[in-house]
């Protein structure tokens, strides 16, 4: 890629969409936050996962330590400031972070605190920063229905004050989409909007059942790829397709001798997009994830702006948000 085209995607206004919390903080954020004094390479081992992860499951294990830094009030918002900064030194002009609220319920913290501090959080970005952006509440496939439940309608007394939505995230592979029918009812009758992590482990029907379910979205997607009948259901269906490159192929939802299927994607008229799904632990930023679909991958600046406004499409943003940023491009 030529220095011109990495200084445009650099200054370019850019949206992400999938963008986790604690697979994002920075280095420095963690051992600040935890008291950490081993060196930053040591550091690094434990929160960045390899680009030849076995699976989805070893890449989920360097969530542990970020986790730890989500358990007050002050943590909460301290982080996400610090990725919303992350953002903003890339010109992202609105992002959707996402979280397990439960993963930080504690003995001194209900979901109303977590929620509370997370929009404390969204708060001071847009103030310090301004960045525009919203939480997205994350149910987790290992955890039973009364608990999801739960914070799901926890969630959604903050809708429209800073979450914006409902998702599903977890092994994908071990928890399969019909297991969530239940709470994805729930949510229709709460009318929360939802996204849920699917076709990244290879299940098109995962892809289908999130359409019948109501979702506006899917995380990543990836297992469309095999089969045209589906894609054309998606298409019609308007479904938005959230895709992170370096974490697809560091999952395996791309085989490394696979051609990642943007290119294809936008071919067939869907609704696709860049994403960075978690900064640290793949090792990425926004900037890097263009610049590798349009140094690798059939991607050109004649499709930026369609990224962009697929972008503003389906996110949860509300109509002033989304005209505000069309305004940007």
């Amino acid at each position: 890629m030529n220095k011109d085209i990495k200084n445009y995607i650099h200054n370019m206004p850019k949206i992400d969409l999938h963008c986790h919390i604690d697979g994002s903080f920075s280095i420095n954020y963690v051992k600040k936050t935890l008291g950490i004094t081993t060196s930053d390479e040591e550091l690094s081992k434990k929160l960045t996962a390899p680009y030849d992860c076995s699976s989805l499951a070893e890449y989920l294990t360097c969530f542990d330590l970020p986790i730890q830094c989500m358990q007050t009030k002050k943590t909460i918002t301290d982080g996400i400031l610090d990725i919303i900064h992350q953002c903003h030194e890339e010109n992202i002009a609105y992002v959707e972070l996402r979280f397990a609220p439960s993963c930080s319920i504690n003995d001194a913290m209900t979901y109303r605190d977590v929620f509370e501090a997370a929009i404390a959080g969204t708060k001071k970005g847009f103030t310090q920063y301004g960045v525009k952006s919203n939480i997205i509440a994350c149910a987790m496939r290992h955890h039973c229905y009364e608990d999801n439940a739960a914070m799901l309608k926890s969630a959604r007394e903050f809708l429209g004050l800073g979450v914006c939505a409902l998702d599903l995230a977890g092994d994908e592979k071990s928890h399969g989409n019909e297991e969530f029918a239940e709470l994805f009812s729930y949510a229709r009758r709460l009318n929360m909007p939802f996204t849920i992590h699917s076709g990244e482990c290879g299940s098109v029907n995962n892809v289908r059942l999130a359409m019948e379910y109501g979702a506006k979205r899917v995380g990543h997607g990836i297992a469309l790829i095999q089969d045209e009948k589906a894609i054309a259901e998606c298409k019609s269906y308007h479904l938005g397709l959230e895709l992170c490159p370096t974490s697809n192929y560091q999952t395996h939802a791309v085989k490394p001798d696979c051609f990642y299927p943007l290119r294809s994607f936008l071919d067939a008229g869907l609704a696709a997009t860049i994403n960075t799904d978690n900064r640290t632990v793949s090792s990425t930023t926004l900037s890097a994830e263009y610049g590798l679909v349009c140094d690798k991958y059939g991607i050109t600046e004649n499709d930026f702006e369609v990224l962009y406004k697929n972008s503003v499409d389906i996110s949860f943003a509300d109509d002033n948000t989304k005209n505000e940023l069309l305004k940007l491009i």
